[in-house]
């Protein structure tokens, strides 16, 4: 039913994305989980949660589903993907014809590239399904707007779309490298202001990442700690982290934003990109409402209820992932049986307990910071959490736990974990690192 009606207002040579209604625009709603947005997508049908980053010129499928064969995806070959991380490059299964559907926004004959490999999955570290990634196809066909205070996105055909006059608005030129946009702003390190070209990033969940570079002055303070700084296409991302002065976009000021410095051999392709400095990323993004025109090379920001959120950091030294189930025997009801074969009316009543088997999700410490609050406590890598500050682990979305790591110095956390079938109690306090 789908392509029957797509294919009722569009031709078959379709090559971008089109808005099939009067208006030509669409707002559809996301999902901010740790900084990033997740946008429903339709492929050939199909309903699927997909991450909006403009870091990425390819749009990307996780298979480690098989999710091929339900999405009928089709005309394949084998291609070789690069992104950060240390590892090696990934190879992925290119397929064309498909036909991708964002709210109203239709395009057919979508290039998608499926990846194979099941270390490559998000949705772990998030606690709700992704599977997969979009951003070029989309932003350089629409005006794009990004209403991260209200939690959705507006997409316009160019042609249709109208400026608004906006007194505390900022345009931004934007730079293009392999369909990835970049903007020139500025950072002020150890009181010195310096300006830095940085990849728009709204795949990346942290704030600033820079590029240490002894000429331009841009080098990590004396206040510092080394930490897990997340998953790339080709692994796991380390480095630094700290805090600049100031990061300045044209009169938008934000004190002391969070920065981290990622260690060149995770990001060396990343730094051949000529004048790259880093990325700006989902925390620092979050705080603006967005206008992305490609055509135009402008990104116009105002600021909005979020821009003075506090920046904080993880204090606990504890990365979690969703890893599968655990089950879950609950007391559902206590009830009374009689006991026909004792003669004593006093005794003949035996106290019974009815069960419910459930499956709750399980979380797991897969990354751990060394010399942390949590590891000095004598938690470990793999350690399934049963319960935080005495409630149970499943009441939570992994997201609400990951919050409770980025409170204030001081305070405690109580953790019951479970390590190779042995349930341990360990408690730690949240410890300030500068």
């Amino acid at each position: 039913m789908l392509i029957s009606m797509c294919l009722g207002y569009v031709s078959f040579s379709q090559e971008k994305f089109m808005i099939q209604n009067k208006k030509q625009s669409d707002k559809i709603r996301f999902k901010l989980i740790n900084n990033l947005i997740v946008i429903p997508v339709e492929i050939n049908g199909v309903s699927l949660s997909f991450l909006l980053d403009t870091g990425v010129s390819k749009p990307i499928i996780f298979n480690f589903l098989n999710v091929s064969d339900t999405l009928k995806i089709k005309d394949t070959e084998t291609i070789v993907l690069r992104g950060l991380g240390g590892g090696e490059s990934v190879e992925a299964l290119k397929s064309s014809n498909n036909i991708l559907k964002i709210g109203e926004a239709v395009k057919l004959n979508q290039d998608l590239y499926a990846i194979y490999n099941s270390k490559l999955n998000f949705a772990p570290r998030l606690g709700i399904p992704v599977h997969g990634i979009i951003g070029l196809d989309v932003f350089k066909d629409l005006i794009v707007e990004v209403n991260y205070s209200k939690g959705f996105i507006k997409m316009t055909a160019p042609e249709k779309y109208k400026y608004k006059d906006c007194k505390k608005c900022e345009k931004l030129n934007l730079e293009f490298y392999n369909g990835k946009p970049y903007v020139n702003v500025k950072v002020k390190i150890k009181e010195k202001e310096i300006p830095v070209k940085l990849l728009i990033d709204s795949g990346g969940s942290d704030a600033l990442w820079l590029f240490e570079d002894d000429s331009l002055g841009i080098n990590c303070s004396e206040k510092f700690f080394n930490d897990f700084l997340g998953h790339g296409l080709n692994g796991s991302v380390y480095g630094k982290r700290s805090k600049v002065e100031e990061l300045t976009l044209k009169s938008f000021v934000l004190k002391k934003p969070n920065v981290s410095y990622p260690n060149t051999e995770n990001v060396f392709h990343a730094k051949q990109i000529k004048d790259r400095n880093g990325s700006i990323s989902g925390n620092i993004l979050k705080r603006f409402n967005l206008i992305f025109d490609y055509q135009k090379a402008l990104l116009t920001i105002s600021k909005n209820n979020k821009f003075k959120d506090k920046f904080s950091y993880n204090k606990s030294g504890i990365e979690l992932a969703h890893d599968g189930f655990r089950v879950l025997k609950e007391i559902q009801n206590n009830i009374f049986k009689v006991n026909a074969t004792t003669e004593n009316s006093n005794n003949n009543k035996i106290d019974v307990n009815e069960y419910k088997i459930s499956l709750k999700p399980a979380y797991i410490i897969v990354e751990l910071r060394k010399e942390s609050p949590a590891e000095k406590a004598g938690l470990q890598i793999r350690d399934v959490i049963l319960s935080i500050n005495g409630k149970q682990s499943h009441e939570f979305t992994l997201h609400q736990i990951m919050e409770m790591f980025y409170d204030d110095a001081g305070k405690k956390i109580k953790l019951q974990v479970e390590r190779y079938g042995e349930v341990l109690n360990i408690s730690f306090k949240l410890e300030k690192l500068f």
